[in-house]
Protein backbone atom coordinates (compact mmCIF):
# COMPACT_ATOMS: atom_id res chain seq x y z
CA UNK A 1 0.00 0.00 0.00
CA UNK A 2 1.36 3.57 -0.92
CA UNK A 3 1.81 5.74 2.21
CA UNK A 4 0.20 8.69 2.21
CA UNK A 5 1.44 12.40 3.25
CA UNK A 6 1.27 13.42 7.10
CA UNK A 7 -1.38 15.35 8.05
CA UNK A 8 -1.51 18.68 9.53
CA UNK A 9 -2.36 17.33 12.65
CA UNK A 10 0.39 14.58 12.65
CA UNK A 11 2.76 16.32 11.40
CA UNK A 12 2.45 18.93 14.71
CA UNK A 13 2.11 16.18 16.81
CA UNK A 14 5.79 14.71 15.55
CA UNK A 15 7.58 18.14 16.29
CA UNK A 16 6.36 18.39 19.61
CA UNK A 17 7.62 15.02 20.70
CA UNK A 18 11.01 15.03 18.56
CA UNK A 19 12.14 18.73 18.75
CA UNK A 20 12.20 21.64 21.53
CA UNK A 21 13.40 25.16 19.79
CA UNK A 22 11.62 23.86 16.45
CA UNK A 23 8.02 22.84 17.80
CA UNK A 24 7.86 26.39 19.23
CA UNK A 25 9.28 27.94 16.18
CA UNK A 26 7.97 26.46 13.15
CA UNK A 27 4.07 26.84 14.15
CA UNK A 28 5.14 30.87 14.04
CA UNK A 29 5.40 30.43 10.36
CA UNK A 30 2.42 30.38 8.01
CA UNK A 31 1.90 28.07 4.77
CA UNK A 32 3.27 26.84 2.83
CA UNK A 33 6.74 27.48 5.11
CA UNK A 34 5.32 25.77 8.06
CA UNK A 35 5.06 22.52 6.47
CA UNK A 36 8.15 22.57 4.55
CA UNK A 37 10.21 23.80 7.22
CA UNK A 38 8.37 21.10 9.12
CA UNK A 39 9.04 18.04 7.00
CA UNK A 40 13.11 19.76 6.73
CA UNK A 41 13.18 19.13 10.63
CA UNK A 42 11.82 15.68 10.45
CA UNK A 43 14.03 14.44 7.54
CA UNK A 44 17.17 15.72 9.17
CA UNK A 45 15.76 14.07 12.78
CA UNK A 46 15.81 10.91 10.67
CA UNK A 47 19.26 11.28 9.81
CA UNK A 48 20.50 12.82 13.29
CA UNK A 49 18.87 9.16 14.96
CA UNK A 50 20.71 7.46 12.37
CA UNK A 51 23.84 9.06 13.15
CA UNK A 52 23.98 8.90 16.52
CA UNK A 53 22.30 5.32 16.74
CA UNK A 54 24.47 4.53 20.53
CA UNK A 55 23.56 1.47 20.44
CA UNK A 56 25.18 0.54 16.62
CA UNK A 57 29.16 0.32 15.77
CA UNK A 58 30.37 2.66 13.09
CA UNK A 59 29.48 1.01 9.83
CA UNK A 60 26.34 0.36 10.82
CA UNK A 61 25.28 3.78 11.32
CA UNK A 62 26.92 4.52 8.04
CA UNK A 63 25.37 1.57 6.29
CA UNK A 64 21.92 3.13 7.63
CA UNK A 65 22.56 6.78 6.61
CA UNK A 66 23.34 5.16 3.08
CA UNK A 67 20.20 3.77 2.80
CA UNK A 68 18.33 6.86 3.56
CA UNK A 69 20.27 8.20 1.17
CA UNK A 70 19.15 6.25 -1.33
CA UNK A 71 15.29 6.92 -0.38
CA UNK A 72 16.02 10.36 -1.39
CA UNK A 73 16.51 10.00 -4.70
CA UNK A 74 13.76 11.46 -6.98
CA UNK A 75 13.06 7.79 -8.17
CA UNK A 76 14.74 5.79 -5.29
CA UNK A 77 15.03 2.04 -6.20
CA UNK A 78 15.07 0.93 -2.42
CA UNK A 79 12.08 -1.21 -0.54
CA UNK A 80 11.40 1.48 1.94
CA UNK A 81 9.31 -0.78 4.03
CA UNK A 82 12.24 -3.67 3.94
CA UNK A 83 14.84 -0.88 5.11
CA UNK A 84 12.54 0.71 7.82
CA UNK A 85 12.36 -3.04 9.54
CA UNK A 86 16.04 -3.19 9.22
CA UNK A 87 16.53 0.14 11.53
CA UNK A 88 13.88 -0.82 13.95
CA UNK A 89 15.16 -5.05 14.52
CA UNK A 90 17.40 -3.16 16.74
CA UNK A 91 16.34 0.23 17.82
CA UNK A 92 19.28 3.04 16.96
CA UNK A 93 17.64 4.79 20.82
CA UNK A 94 15.12 4.62 23.35
CA UNK A 95 13.68 7.67 22.54
CA UNK A 96 9.94 7.13 21.78
CA UNK A 97 9.39 9.47 19.48
CA UNK A 98 12.56 8.97 17.71
CA UNK A 99 11.47 5.21 16.94
CA UNK A 100 8.04 6.66 15.94
CA UNK A 101 9.08 8.85 13.26
CA UNK A 102 11.57 6.50 11.96
CA UNK A 103 8.66 4.08 11.51
CA UNK A 104 6.95 6.50 9.54
CA UNK A 105 9.59 6.91 7.54
CA UNK A 106 7.22 5.83 4.14
CA UNK A 107 4.62 8.36 5.31
CA UNK A 108 7.39 11.52 5.99
CA UNK A 109 8.84 10.34 2.47
CA UNK A 110 5.18 11.01 0.71
CA UNK A 111 5.10 14.30 2.21
CA UNK A 112 8.16 15.45 0.68
CA UNK A 113 6.74 14.36 -2.53
CA UNK A 114 3.92 16.17 -2.21
CA UNK A 115 5.05 19.76 -2.03
CA UNK A 116 5.42 22.62 -4.06
CA UNK A 117 8.05 21.82 -7.00
CA UNK A 118 10.72 24.26 -6.06
CA UNK A 119 10.62 23.22 -1.85
CA UNK A 120 10.35 19.44 -2.53
CA UNK A 121 14.08 20.16 -4.72
CA UNK A 122 14.95 22.55 -1.84
CA UNK A 123 14.85 19.67 1.00
CA UNK A 124 16.24 17.08 -1.48
CA UNK A 125 19.24 18.90 -1.85
CA UNK A 126 20.53 20.04 1.81
CA UNK A 127 18.88 16.99 3.29
CA UNK A 128 20.84 14.66 0.63
CA UNK A 129 24.39 17.22 1.50
CA UNK A 130 24.13 16.96 5.60
CA UNK A 131 23.50 13.01 4.91
CA UNK A 132 26.87 13.01 2.98
CA UNK A 133 28.76 14.58 5.11
CA UNK A 134 26.89 12.80 8.14
CA UNK A 135 28.77 9.74 6.57
CA UNK A 136 32.27 11.32 6.40
CA UNK A 137 32.40 12.71 9.69
CA UNK A 138 31.99 9.03 10.80
CA UNK A 139 34.22 7.66 8.52
CA UNK A 140 36.62 9.47 11.18
CA UNK A 141 34.60 7.80 14.31
CA UNK A 142 35.95 4.43 16.48
CA UNK A 143 34.83 1.30 15.20
CA UNK A 144 32.27 1.80 18.10
CA UNK A 145 31.12 4.90 16.82
CA UNK A 146 32.80 7.12 18.81
CA UNK A 147 33.23 10.55 17.08
CA UNK A 148 35.70 12.84 18.30
CA UNK A 149 36.90 16.40 17.57
CA UNK A 150 40.05 17.45 17.85
CA UNK A 151 40.89 21.25 16.84
CA UNK A 152 38.06 24.60 16.44
CA UNK A 153 38.47 23.97 12.62
CA UNK A 154 37.24 20.58 12.68
CA UNK A 155 34.09 21.64 15.36
CA UNK A 156 33.01 24.54 12.68
CA UNK A 157 33.02 21.55 9.85
CA UNK A 158 30.90 19.63 12.14
CA UNK A 159 28.90 22.18 12.60
CA UNK A 160 28.08 23.38 9.19
CA UNK A 161 26.86 20.22 8.13
CA UNK A 162 24.85 19.55 10.57
CA UNK A 163 22.90 23.01 11.70
CA UNK A 164 25.06 25.65 8.67
CA UNK A 165 23.29 23.39 6.22
CA UNK A 166 20.17 24.11 7.54
CA UNK A 167 20.95 27.51 7.79
CA UNK A 168 21.26 27.53 3.81
CA UNK A 169 18.48 25.37 4.10
CA UNK A 170 15.89 27.37 5.34
CA UNK A 171 17.75 30.83 3.47
CA UNK A 172 16.61 29.06 0.19
CA UNK A 173 12.86 28.74 1.36
CA UNK A 174 12.90 32.13 2.38
CA UNK A 175 14.04 33.76 -0.58
CA UNK A 176 11.37 31.87 -2.78
CA UNK A 177 9.18 34.77 -2.53
CA UNK A 178 10.13 37.90 -4.74
CA UNK A 179 10.40 40.26 -1.84
CA UNK A 180 13.26 38.36 -0.52
CA UNK A 181 15.07 37.43 -4.01
CA UNK A 182 17.19 40.24 -4.15
CA UNK A 183 18.79 40.16 -0.57
CA UNK A 184 19.56 36.61 -1.19
CA UNK A 185 23.63 36.57 -1.64
CA UNK A 186 23.80 39.10 2.21
CA UNK A 187 20.99 36.32 3.67
CA UNK A 188 23.47 33.24 2.37
CA UNK A 189 26.84 34.75 3.65
CA UNK A 190 25.03 34.97 7.16
CA UNK A 191 22.91 31.83 7.35
CA UNK A 192 25.68 29.59 7.91
CA UNK A 193 27.19 31.39 10.92
CA UNK A 194 23.91 31.15 12.42
CA UNK A 195 23.37 27.56 12.29
CA UNK A 196 26.96 27.15 13.68
CA UNK A 197 25.69 29.62 16.19
CA UNK A 198 22.59 27.22 17.60
CA UNK A 199 24.36 24.55 17.06
CA UNK A 200 27.94 25.81 19.27
CA UNK A 201 25.11 26.66 22.03
CA UNK A 202 23.35 22.97 21.58
CA UNK A 203 26.68 21.15 22.56
CA UNK A 204 28.25 23.60 24.81
CA UNK A 205 24.83 22.67 26.93
CA UNK A 206 24.88 19.21 26.11
CA UNK A 207 28.27 18.09 26.40
CA UNK A 208 27.53 15.78 29.13
CA UNK A 209 24.65 13.86 27.36
CA UNK A 210 26.94 14.24 24.62
CA UNK A 211 29.77 11.95 25.93
CA UNK A 212 27.46 9.58 27.36
CA UNK A 213 25.59 8.96 23.73
CA UNK A 214 29.56 8.51 22.49
CA UNK A 215 30.34 11.67 20.82
CA UNK A 216 33.26 14.21 22.39
CA UNK A 217 32.57 17.35 20.09
CA UNK A 218 33.90 19.55 22.44
CA UNK A 219 38.20 19.15 21.14
CA UNK A 220 40.22 18.88 24.55
CA UNK A 221 43.04 21.07 23.28
CA UNK A 222 40.47 24.10 22.87
CA UNK A 223 39.61 26.89 25.73
CA UNK A 224 35.77 26.16 26.49
CA UNK A 225 36.23 30.07 26.35
CA UNK A 226 37.17 30.06 22.67
CA UNK A 227 34.25 28.02 21.84
CA UNK A 228 31.73 30.60 24.04
CA UNK A 229 33.81 33.35 21.78
CA UNK A 230 33.30 32.06 18.46
CA UNK A 231 29.31 30.73 19.88
CA UNK A 232 28.72 34.64 20.54
CA UNK A 233 30.17 36.08 17.26
CA UNK A 234 28.09 33.75 15.44
CA UNK A 235 25.35 35.17 17.11
CA UNK A 236 25.76 38.58 15.92
CA UNK A 237 25.97 37.21 12.57
CA UNK A 238 22.90 35.78 13.41
CA UNK A 239 21.18 39.41 14.45
CA UNK A 240 22.43 40.73 11.63
CA UNK A 241 21.03 37.95 9.71
CA UNK A 242 17.53 38.72 11.07
CA UNK A 243 18.32 42.36 10.48
CA UNK A 244 18.95 41.86 6.81
CA UNK A 245 15.29 40.14 6.73
CA UNK A 246 13.76 42.72 8.47
CA UNK A 247 15.07 45.49 6.20
CA UNK A 248 13.98 43.23 2.98
CA UNK A 249 10.39 43.29 4.04
CA UNK A 250 9.89 39.58 5.11
CA UNK A 251 6.44 38.56 6.32
CA UNK A 252 6.12 38.65 9.71
CA UNK A 253 5.87 35.01 10.85
CA UNK A 254 9.43 35.02 9.09
CA UNK A 255 10.88 37.26 11.36
CA UNK A 256 9.06 35.47 14.21
CA UNK A 257 10.63 32.11 13.07
CA UNK A 258 14.05 33.07 12.78
CA UNK A 259 13.96 35.28 16.02
CA UNK A 260 13.10 33.05 19.05
CA UNK A 261 15.59 30.51 18.27
CA UNK A 262 18.09 33.54 18.13
CA UNK A 263 16.66 35.12 21.85
CA UNK A 264 16.68 31.44 23.27
CA UNK A 265 20.03 30.92 22.20
CA UNK A 266 21.67 34.29 23.60
CA UNK A 267 19.86 33.26 26.98
CA UNK A 268 21.27 30.02 26.69
CA UNK A 269 24.80 31.13 26.16
CA UNK A 270 24.82 33.92 28.71
CA UNK A 271 23.49 31.56 31.13
CA UNK A 272 26.18 28.42 30.61
CA UNK A 273 28.75 31.19 30.23
CA UNK A 274 27.60 31.84 34.02
CA UNK A 275 26.85 28.24 35.34
CA UNK A 276 28.51 26.06 33.15
CA UNK A 277 27.32 23.06 30.93
CA UNK A 278 23.86 21.52 31.81
CA UNK A 279 22.46 24.77 32.22
CA UNK A 280 19.06 26.17 30.18
CA UNK A 281 16.83 28.52 30.32
CA UNK A 282 13.20 27.94 32.25
CA UNK A 283 9.85 27.97 30.74
CA UNK A 284 9.63 30.98 32.35
CA UNK A 285 12.11 32.87 30.62
CA UNK A 286 11.07 31.37 27.19
CA UNK A 287 7.54 32.52 27.67
CA UNK A 288 8.72 36.13 28.15
CA UNK A 289 11.14 35.84 25.18
CA UNK A 290 8.16 35.06 23.10
CA UNK A 291 5.65 37.65 24.69
CA UNK A 292 8.60 40.52 24.16
CA UNK A 293 9.15 39.03 20.30
CA UNK A 294 5.49 39.69 19.45
CA UNK A 295 5.39 42.59 21.07
CA UNK A 296 7.94 44.02 19.23
CA UNK A 297 6.67 42.50 16.01
CA UNK A 298 3.60 44.60 16.65
CA UNK A 299 4.93 47.44 16.73
CA UNK A 300 6.44 46.51 13.74
CA UNK A 301 10.16 46.58 15.29
CA UNK A 302 12.66 43.83 16.02
CA UNK A 303 13.13 42.97 19.19
CA UNK A 304 15.52 45.56 21.53
CA UNK A 305 18.02 42.96 22.47
CA UNK A 306 18.44 41.72 18.85
CA UNK A 307 18.99 45.29 17.62
CA UNK A 308 21.56 45.54 20.16
CA UNK A 309 23.45 42.42 19.52
CA UNK A 310 23.40 43.19 15.53
CA UNK A 311 25.10 46.47 16.71
CA UNK A 312 25.73 49.40 13.95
Amino acid sequence: MTALPFRDDELADFLVRTSRTFALAIPLLEEPLRREVGLGYLLLRVADTLEDAAPWPREERREALAGFEALLQEAPQVDVEALVRGWLARPPTDNAGYLDLLSRTPSLLASLDALRTEAGAILRHFVLKTVRGMREVLAGATPEGLVTLRSLQSLRDYCYIVAGLVGELLTDLFVLDPRLAPYAPNLRALAPLFGEGLQLVNILKDVRQDRQEGRALLPVDVRLQDVERLAGEDLIAAARYVRALYGAGAPRDVLAFTTLPLLLAQATLELLIRDGAGAKVSRAVVHAQMNALQAALERGQLPESVEALAGP
